[in-house]
């Protein structure tokens, strides 16, 4: 890690709370990428034999896609401890490739990139590509389909 680089807390783009939490920080944020980190604890619900399952590894994937459109629904008068303006589902993937599984307090690097996005009163429909790394090893890449709601009050 660089140092001064800002991290900033992924709880304020996404609605999920611990246990469904799989980023820890966005690193970099823009209109078009982003880039995310996610230490493995022991106490993820995803964990097996003292490694992170596929399913674990997708979610923490489809997380740091979602931060990219997901902030554009938050202002500046949001509190992440009680507001959850956007809900966010996997819907579709259209590949996905596992090389390895991460272990257990090993930290995950994961870059996305917007390849596609359409925006309809009140979601955003996406595709995004995204890269996960360990130690700058790729340990899995994939194309995810996202589907992003606003949540009225």
């Amino acid at each position: 890690m660089t140092e001064g680089v800002i991290k900033i807390p992924i709880h304020e783009f996404l609605p999920h709370r611990a246990p469904m939490l799989m980023v820890d920080y966005i690193v970099e944020i823009s209109q078009g990428h982003v880039i995310c980190e996610y230490t493995i604890e022991s106490d993820c619900i995803f964990l097996v034999d003292e490694f992170l399952q596929e399913v674990g590894l997708i979610e923490h994937m489809a997380q740091t896609c979602s931060s990219i459109v997901g902030q554009n629904y938050y202002t500046e008068d949001y509190n992440p401890e009680v507001d959850e303006r956007v809900i966010g589902f996997i819907s579709a993937i259209k590949s996905v490739c596992i090389e390895c599984l991460p272990k257990k307090e090993q930290r995950i690097r994961t870059t996305a990139r917007l390849v596609s996005q359409f925006e309809g009163a009140g979601y955003t429909i996406c595709t995004m590509s995204v890269i996960a790394e360990v130690l700058g090893d790729q340990i899995a890449e994939a194309e995810i389909n996202l589907f992003l709601q606003e949540r009225k009050p």
